[in-house]
């Protein structure tokens, strides 16, 4: 199982950058996928997450109306758009995936997730 992210780099405040993850190894459309973000010294951070129809959502209060989570079940990739971005946005963020419930639940846990990727920086300068 891979789940290779791309698509970090430096961004001014209040721009926009759009990170991407390209999975592989696992049957991607049962999958629930999401984005977490982590600082040195902080746990790891649930950001967004998809439900593996892509039709439910989930985001985190701080990023909701700014950040776009999508899928593409054909070409097996999940991405976060990021618009207005803040200097507090600083951190690497990381793809990760787990199966999906019947009930349509989306875990917010760190821990619940199976596999993880490499994770890709994304700073924000002021």
């Amino acid at each position: 199982v891979q789940l290779q992210a791309s698509g970090g780099g430096l961004v001014q405040a209040g721009g926009s950058l759009r990170v991407s993850c390209a999975a592989s190894g696992i049957t991607f459309g049962s999958y629930i996928m999401a984005w977490f973000r982590q600082t040195p010294g902080k746990e790891r951070e649930f950001v967004a997450a998809i439900t593996p129809s892509g039709l439910t959502t989930n985001y985190a209060d701080f990023v909701k109306g700014r950040f776009t989570i999508s899928r593409d079940n054909a070409k097996n990739t999940v991405s976060l758009q990021m618009n207005s971005l803040k200097p507090e946005g600083t951190a690497v963020y990381y793809c990760a995936g787990r199966i999906g419930f019947l009930s349509g639940a989306i875990p917010t846990s760190a821990n619940a997730y199976t596999y993880w990727g490499q994770g890709t920086l994304v700073t924000v300068s002021s």
